[in-house]
C-alpha cells in the first residue's frame, strides 16, 4: 500500500505521524520506504537517528522534495516493498501533488483549531484534481494533537466540522497531544518501542492503524 500524510496546512503532525505509521508497519515484518517530500528534510533526520542509534528494524528512507522526481522513483522502486509512506509536507507543492496522483490512501492529519479547520478546503481540492486523473483514492481525515479529555467542545466542532467535507472520510479515534508521540517520532522510534510506554498512545496508534490498512 502507498499512503501518503499530507495537508496544505503546516503543523498539523504530518511528519510525526507519518514516522510513527511507517517503523509500526515494519514491527509487524512489513518491508516500509519512508519518502520525506518536504525540503526540511524531517522524517530523514529521524530515520538517520534511528539508525545511528541502531534500533531495528531498519527503515528505508529517501527525500524527494521534487514533484518529478518523487513520481519517478515511486513508480520505479514501489513494487520492492510492502508499504511506501510518504510525509507530503504543509503546502501545495508538486511533491505533495504527485504523492497524491500515487498514494492508495491520503491521511489528512488536523488539529482542533480554527485555521486547521478553514485550510481543508484547499487540500480537498487537491483531492479533486487527483481524483479526475486517477479512480480509487482513499482520503481519510484524523484529528491529530486533539484536546485531552473526552468532552472537548473544541475537539467536537472540529470534527462536525471535517464530517460536512465530502472528499473525506472522516476517523473518530483522535489522536491526543501526547509527547509520546513527538518524543519517540524525535529519537527515529515508533510510539510502540518508545520507553517509558505510554499505552494510551499506543492504543490510539493501534487503532489508527487498523482503520487504515
Amino acid at each position: 500500500m502507498i499512503i501518503a500524510v499530507g495537508n496544505t496546512k503546516g503543523g498539523v503532525g504530518k511528519t510525526t505521524l507519518a514516522v510513527n505509521l511507517a517503523i509500526a508497519r515494519a514491527l509487524t515484518g512489513r518491508d516500509v520506504w519512508l519518502i520525506d517530500g518536504d525540503c526540511q528534510g524531517t522524517a530523514q533526520t529521524a530515520i538517520s537517528i534511528r539508525a545511528e542509534a541502531g534500533h531495528e528494524p531498519g527503515i528505508a528512507c529517501a527525500t524527494y522534495p521534487d514533484g518529478s522526481t518523487l513520481r519517478a522513483q515511486v513508480q520505479q522502486q514501489a513494487a520492492k516493498f510492502d508499504d511506501v509512506v510518504i510525509d507530503a509536507g504543509g503546502r501545495d507543492s508538486t511533491a505533495l501533488r504527485a504523492a497524491l496522483v500515487l498514494s492508495d490512501v491520503l491521511l489528512v492529519p488536523f488539529q482542533p483549531r480554527s485555521y486547521d479547520v478553514w485550510a481543508l478546503s484547499d487540500i480537498a481540492a487537491l483531492v479533486d484534481e487527483a481524483r479526475s486523473v486517477r479512480d480509487g483514492l482513499r482520503v481519510c481525515a484524523v484529528l491529530n494533537c486533539a484536546d485531552p479529555g473526552e468532552h472537548s467542545s473544541d475537539n467536537a466542532e472540529a470534527a462536525a466540522a471535517v464530517t460536512e467535507v465530502p472528499q473525506f472520510e472522516y476517523l473518530p479515534i483522535p489522536l491526543r497531544r501526547r509527547k509520546a508521540f513527538a518524543n519517540a517520532a524525535g529519537a527515529g522510534l515508533c510510539v510502540l518501542e518508545a520507553k517509558p510506554r505510554d499505552d494510551k498512545a499506543v492504543s490510539e496508534l493501534n487503532t489508527l492503524i487498523k482503520k487504515l490498512f
